[in-house]
């Protein structure tokens, strides 16, 4: 069984459907990809999963419960996915320890010194011990982005949600994040990642999911999605990656 099913999952926006009976599995312990040109509903699909985003209808099923409808436990949710915003999201008044320890003292309940052990656990697995009481200001990119991951993962969910990670990184620290996310990978961390970057995906990736119009177009390996030729659209994605390569 997969981690997270989804059957025509649909959203719309007054008129406009912005996922279109969307299917798609998430494996445990893999990295999934979703990819697509711009305006696909890709973000949008990552908001739906975690009730971010209300579905207009279909079915979500994480760890095989039904989680759209008004019955749900959307706090229980959105602690079972980690969810790391593309712009961070991180309180600028607060340092990056107090950061990663907010929803363990308000969500989880913990005591000042359980979170703050949390947190700092984490942080050190990021390599972001010594930055623990600086600011977001006085960070760089990539240093905010491991923030951001080692809040969602404090939490302890069952799968990490990340929004086009790399987009505000330049290509040294692009590089920074595959070796972060192939290091969680290796600690058995489930991903779900959004990206619109070839160079990412290529490396994290254990199954892509192609997204145009609202909906699936192919899901398969990158390898196999850029040999593809009986799809302009796969083509055209896919292939400018395979000529810079």
């Amino acid at each position: 069984m997969a981690l997270i099913e989804v059957r025509n999952l649909v959203k719309r926006y007054g008129d406009r459907t912005v996922l279109d009976h969307v299917d798609l599995d998430v494996p445990e312990g893999a990295v999934t990809v979703v990819m697509g040109p711009s305006g696909s509903g890709k973000s949008t699909l990552l908001r739906c999963l975690n009730r971010l985003v209300e579905p207009s209808s279909g079915s979500i099923r994480f760890r095989g419960k039904e989680v759209t409808g008004p019955q749900a436990d959307v706090r229980s949710l959105r602690q079972g996915m980690g969810f790391v915003f593309q712009n961070f999201a991180l309180y600028r008044h607060l340092s990056v320890q107090d950061n990663v320890m907010l929803a363990l003292r308000k969500l989880r309940g913990l005591s000042r010194r359980q979170a703050e052990e949390r947190a700092l656990h984490e942080l050190d697995r990021l390599d972001l011990g010594a930055q623990r009481h600086h600011y977001p200001s006085q960070l760089s990119g990539g240093q905010k982005q491991r923030a951001a991951i080692a809040r969602a993962l404090a939490m302890d969910p069952a799968v990490l949600l990340l929004d086009e990670p790399t987009s505000a990184l330049d290509p040294v620290l692009t590089r920074d994040v595959v070796v972060l996310i192939n290091r969680l990978y290796l600690d058995n961390v489930t991903m779900l990642c959004v990206t619109h970057d070839l160079f990412l995906a290529r490396f994290i990736s254990d199954q892509v999911i192609f997204l145009a119009d609202g909906r699936v177009q192919a899901q398969d390996t990158i390898e196999n999605l850029a040999q593809r030729t009986d799809d302009p659209r796969l083509q055209d994605f896919f292939g400018r990656g395979r000529q810079a390569s």
